[in-house]
């Protein structure tokens, strides 16, 4: 355990930024959905952390940025480089479960928390299903408390927005100052869903169709990894 506590710069806590937060984010998942082409290049890193689906918010990162975010993570010894025989780039893949001793089901859930945001344990069940299947919420909850029992603490519960009834969780791995960002924009986004139905049932069609062209593009990458 004392591994584990002493390797972050600020005391008690993480302290990553946004785009490290979403490199982190992508390899976990990464690992999950296409083993097959795990470990990522840079290339590949950049179109995870990218898409428009399965993530909030939407970003636009540069391989520049990916590559930087890389260094830093590798700093913390969050990430390692590995330089594969015969390949042409090398590929990097996440230290979580070494470094924090997470299973699976602990893994998928904190990747879930910072891939999109605040969110509720329904909500998390159902969005991470491709990377861990939990047989109900309450399993999704008792992982969920794992995270807050970590030293550091992984994720907590945010305080309930007015007119939720529902607790929404979020990633610690920011630090205390995005932790409240992210209950800001959970509230804000609560607020603003009242009256959406057809429009909500629309986008959630739109979500699956990109997923299915994603799912289609990591198909492709993992073709294209055989010749790099």
């Amino acid at each position: 355990m004392s591994d584990t506590t002493t390797m972050d710069n600020e005391p008690g806590g993480f302290d990553l930024d946004a785009v490290e937060i979403r490199v982190l984010g992508v390899l976990i998942e990464k690992a999950f959905i296409t083993p097959d082409n795990y470990p990522l290049s840079v290339n590949a890193i950049v179109t995870g952390s990218n898409q428009l689906t399965g993530r909030e918010p939407v970003m636009n990162l540069s391989e520049a940025e990916v590559q930087d975010a890389l260094d830093r993570l590798m700093g913390r010894k969050l990430v390692s480089r590995r330089d594969q025989a015969g390949a042409r780039v090398g590929k990097f893949e996440h230290l979580i479960r070494l470094r924090h001793s997470l299973p699976p089901p602990e893994q998928a859930v904190l990747a879930m928390l910072m891939l999109r945001g605040a969110q509720t344990a329904g909500e998390i069940r159902q969005r991470s299903e491709r990377m861990h299947r939990f047989d109900d919420i309450a399993a999704v909850e008792r992982v969920l408390e794992h995270l807050a029992e970590k030293y550091p603490p992984m994720a907590a519960a945010l305080p309930k927005a007015p007119g939720t009834k529902e607790t929404r969780y979020a990633h610690l791995m920011g630090g205390a100052a995005l932790f409240a960002q992210l209950g800001e924009a959970a509230g804000a986004s609560s607020a603003g869903g009242a009256g959406r139905g057809r429009s909500a049932e629309l986008e959630e069609e739109v979500r699956r169709l990109r997923e299915e062209v994603d799912w289609l593009r990591g198909e492709f990458e993992k073709f294209r990894a055989q010749f790099e």
